[in-house]
């Protein structure tokens, strides 16, 4: 059954009637998982079709006007966290200089009503929609009761007194927080994505590299990090990875680059996810490479005391 759809003008996809929820969504943390648990029980409860609206890119990147905005997930980690939290259509709108402009009333008409037959549609406290953010829970409400849905709130999702956010969570990561982040989060941060071919130079000075390109997203992470890799053993490889722009062979594209303890094998093309367990340092340029093996020699060596591996055990884990 297909659960992804673009476009706000359609055919309507819950001809039995959707409950929904509205949100940018990125990262699918603690708090928005709260939001979706309540969308999804309300629908089961009402024998209705749950459905989560998300944007991308998110409003937020729109109006950075190209100025780098962190993410804490890629559009598809997001789309498949809202299908596991159980949300049987995403409406993930290209949010475009179209979509900026329809006003709320709009939004309400062509999206809720007409698109998504809605029933009932539940936002956070803080909720604003359509042009110039014009629209919010009281104006939702009103209009509910012209198309046939009820309009609900539901209160923060707090941690230990604390509001979850994406934006704590960003906060936390850029500061080397990362179980912190993880609390947050639900999970521990990782970036995923396809193993590319990249230059070869880790393989010839010892440290050969798993390679994932971050395309258009801006990670919230910066430097050099202990890791465990995901996606290639019955457990998580251990590691050590970089996340920049290389300085010091004049990188220019975002790149992260894991290297896996005591592994050799081929991983082109597999899909991996590196996870974040400590920064170690920021990126640095150096004088010339042997400079550089110096330092990654070192950070190797940090990293393995950190994940508390030996090569032995590095070998028995694959």
């Amino acid at each position: 059954m297909r659960t992804l759809f673009r476009d706000a003008a359609g055919p309507t996809l819950a001809p039995h009637g959707s409950v929904v929820c509205i949100g940018a969504f990125d990262g699918v943390h603690l708090g928005h998982r709260h939001v979706l648990d309540h969308v999804r029980l309300r629908a089961e409860h009402l024998d209705l079709t749950p459905i989560a609206i998300t944007f991308e890119p998110i409003p937020r990147e729109f109006f950075a006007r190209g100025q780098p905005v962190p993410r804490l997930a890629s559009a598809g980690e997001k789309i498949a966290r809202l299908r596991d939290a159980g949300m049987r259509r995403v409406l993930s709108l290209r949010f475009d200089a179209r979509l900026a402009a329809m006003s709320a009333e709009d939004f309400v008409e062509r999206v809720l009503a007409r698109r998504l037959s809605a029933r009932e549609v539940l936002v956070g406290r803080d909720f604003r929609f359509g042009h110039k953010r014009a629209g919010d829970i009281a104006l939702l409400a009103r209009l509910g009761e012209r198309y046939g849905f009820g309009a609900g709130e539901i209160a923060p999702f707090d941690l230990d007194g604390e509001r979850v956010s994406s934006s704590a969570i960003r906060e936390r990561l850029a500061a080397g927080r990362f179980d912190d982040a993880a609390r947050l989060l639900g999970r521990r941060f990782a970036i995923g994505g396809h193993v590319v071919r990249g230059q070869q130079l880790g393989r010839k000075l010892g440290y050969p590299t798993a390679n994932l390109r971050l395309g258009r997203r801006t990670a919230p992470v910066g430097g050099i990090f202990a890791v465990r890799v995901h996606g290639i053993g019955a457990v998580a490889l251990p590691g050590v990875a970089s996340l920049g722009v290389r300085p010091t062979v004049n990188g220019k594209e975002p790149l992260l680059e894991a290297h896996l303890f005591d592994f050799d094998g081929d991983l082109y093309g597999r899909r991996i996810e590196v996870e974040f367990v400590e920064k170690l340092r920021d990126e640095e340029k150096f004088a010339d490479l042997d400079a550089m093996v110096r330092q990654i020699d070192d950070d190797a060596a940090q990293a393995r005391r950190i994940l508390g591996v030996t090569r032995a055990q590095a070998g028995a884990a694959l």
